[in-house]
């Protein structure tokens, strides 16, 4: 009979490790980091790069003055850098990435513990962040391969809080219309969620449910077939439904809670941009559906077989 080995938990162990799963959303994402670049010009790889460099630099840092295991090698604080730039404006400063990227990484994630400890998504904190401090934040930048464009966001135009004219369908479906860098192509952010669906990083609940939730209600409340595809090719609400709200640490762990996760983001991104006074709400809904997390998976959480309720 063989010698019993006994170790600590967990037993079970998966071929794909945090570093695999980082790299696969980096190539996921790098269609629409391409597409922004193209669209807006050289300033949005400026972003880019001061973005990802500011996240490694500031978690190097941290691990460094409090004496931790170095963790860059993981390439989380390289996808927040990245997620975090596709997520601004190319007008701003870059002096203001490199703040939100820090706060990012060292408030958010490095505070409470590093990754899988951390409350809420750490680009969507940290953009929510700069939206707050900074009013370079509200300025929306224009694709620059185009002549005529309009003068502020399909979601701003179409919600009356900027005048202008709304772009066409395929020119939101392509990315030829203001925003920031990595939202306004649609077709980028598809292929990207399509490569990390068939690469199994994610599952379609999370974001299936919250795009669709969301062109359903803002069809019902808006009466208007093409105004609903306006909400959902605007405003973020793709890399938020496919990059974000799907984020290991801090959205449900079951797939009923995935699924109840993304129809409260839907539905609360739709009632922010309906009837708020600011047509921005995918990042206040992911933000706060973060904080609410435990309790879903409470209430989602399978009972143990022969189990009975506390």
């Amino acid at each position: 009979m063989g010698m019993l080995t006994v170790s600590a938990s967990p037993h079970i162990r998966a071929a794909q490790n945090t570093q695999g799963v980082m790299l696969d959303v980096i190539i996921a994402l790098l269609p629409a980091a391409i597409a922004g670049i193209i669209i807006f010009g050289i300033n949005a790889l400026f972003i880019i790069l001061t973005s990802i460099i500011s996240a490694v630099l500031s978690e190097f840092i941290f691990d460094k003055i409090v004496k931790k295991r170095n963790t860059i090698t993981d390439l989380s604080a390289v996808v927040t850098g990245l997620l975090l730039a596709l997520n601004l404006s190319t007008n701003i400063p870059l002096w203001q990435v490199a703040i939100g990227s820090c706060f990012a990484i060292v408030v958010v994630k490095c505070l409470f513990g590093g990754i899988g400890q951390n409350f809420a998504n750490p680009a969507i904190t940290a953009r929510v962040f700069m939206l707050i401090s900074f009013s370079d934040m509200a300025q929306s930048a224009f694709p620059t391969i185009v002549d005529s464009v309009a003068t502020a966001t399909p979601l701003a135009i179409a919600s009356g809080v900027s005048e202008g004219t709304l772009p066409s369908l395929l020119d939101m479906f392509l990315g030829l219309r203001g925003g920031c860098l990595g939202e306004t192509s649609a077709l980028a952010l598809i292929i990207g969620g399509a490569y990390l669906m068939i690469k199994r990083v994610i599952s379609w609940h999370t974001p299936v449910s919250f795009i669709l939730v969301s062109f359903i209600c803002s069809w019902i409340f808006l009466g208007d077939l093409n105004g609903a595809l306006y909400q959902v090719m605007g405003g973020g609400l793709l890399i938020g439904a496919i990059f974000m709200a799907t984020d290991y640490a801090t959205t449900p762990v079951t797939k009923k809670g995935k699924f109840v996760f993304g129809v409260c983001c839907g539905l609360i991104t739709t009632v922010i941009r309906i009837w708020g006074s600011s047509p921005e709400g995918v990042s206040y809904a992911i933000l706060l559906m973060n904080i609410l997390t435990p309790y879903v998976e409470k209430f989602t959480a399978k009972k143990p077989f022969g189990g009975v309720e506390a």
